[in-house]
């Protein structure tokens, strides 16, 4: 299986439970792995024989602007499905954390797998 990654992603979105996290925007940070989906031709040196990075990072940075979350669970898995809807990739890991969201604490996030 051929996976390509985005490392270190960064964005601003609305998420948490609680009023004072619904205010402003927060940083969260993503890992992401996706597999290139089966039947593409390796080596090719076309864009159609793989997935377009950009355009998932594109994609993402929409859905965040666009929409609001309470878990991070949720957003995971949003992310999760679309990578594998809109681009055919059949299996995704994915990590979702929160920047500075507590004291003492740098990141806190979930971790998920999923595919078809």
């Amino acid at each position: 299986m051929d996976v390509i990654f985005i490392q270190a992603f960064r964005a601003q979105t609305m998420i948490g439970i609680y009023d004072w996290e619904r205010k402003l925007p927060q940083p969260v940070e993503m890992d992401i792995e996706m597999a290139i989906p089966e039947g593409r031709i390796p080596g090719s040196d076309h864009i159609s024989d793989t997935i377009d990075y950009g355009k998932v990072v594109l994609r993402i940075r929409e859905m965040l602007a666009s929409h609001s979350f309470a878990l991070l669970e949720t957003l995971a898995e949003h992310i999760a499905q679309m990578i594998m809807e809109e681009f055919g990739s059949p299996w995704v890991r994915l990590s979702v954390a929160k920047i500075d969201a507590m004291d003492g604490v740098k990141r806190l996030g979930v971790r998920i797998e999923r595919s078809r």
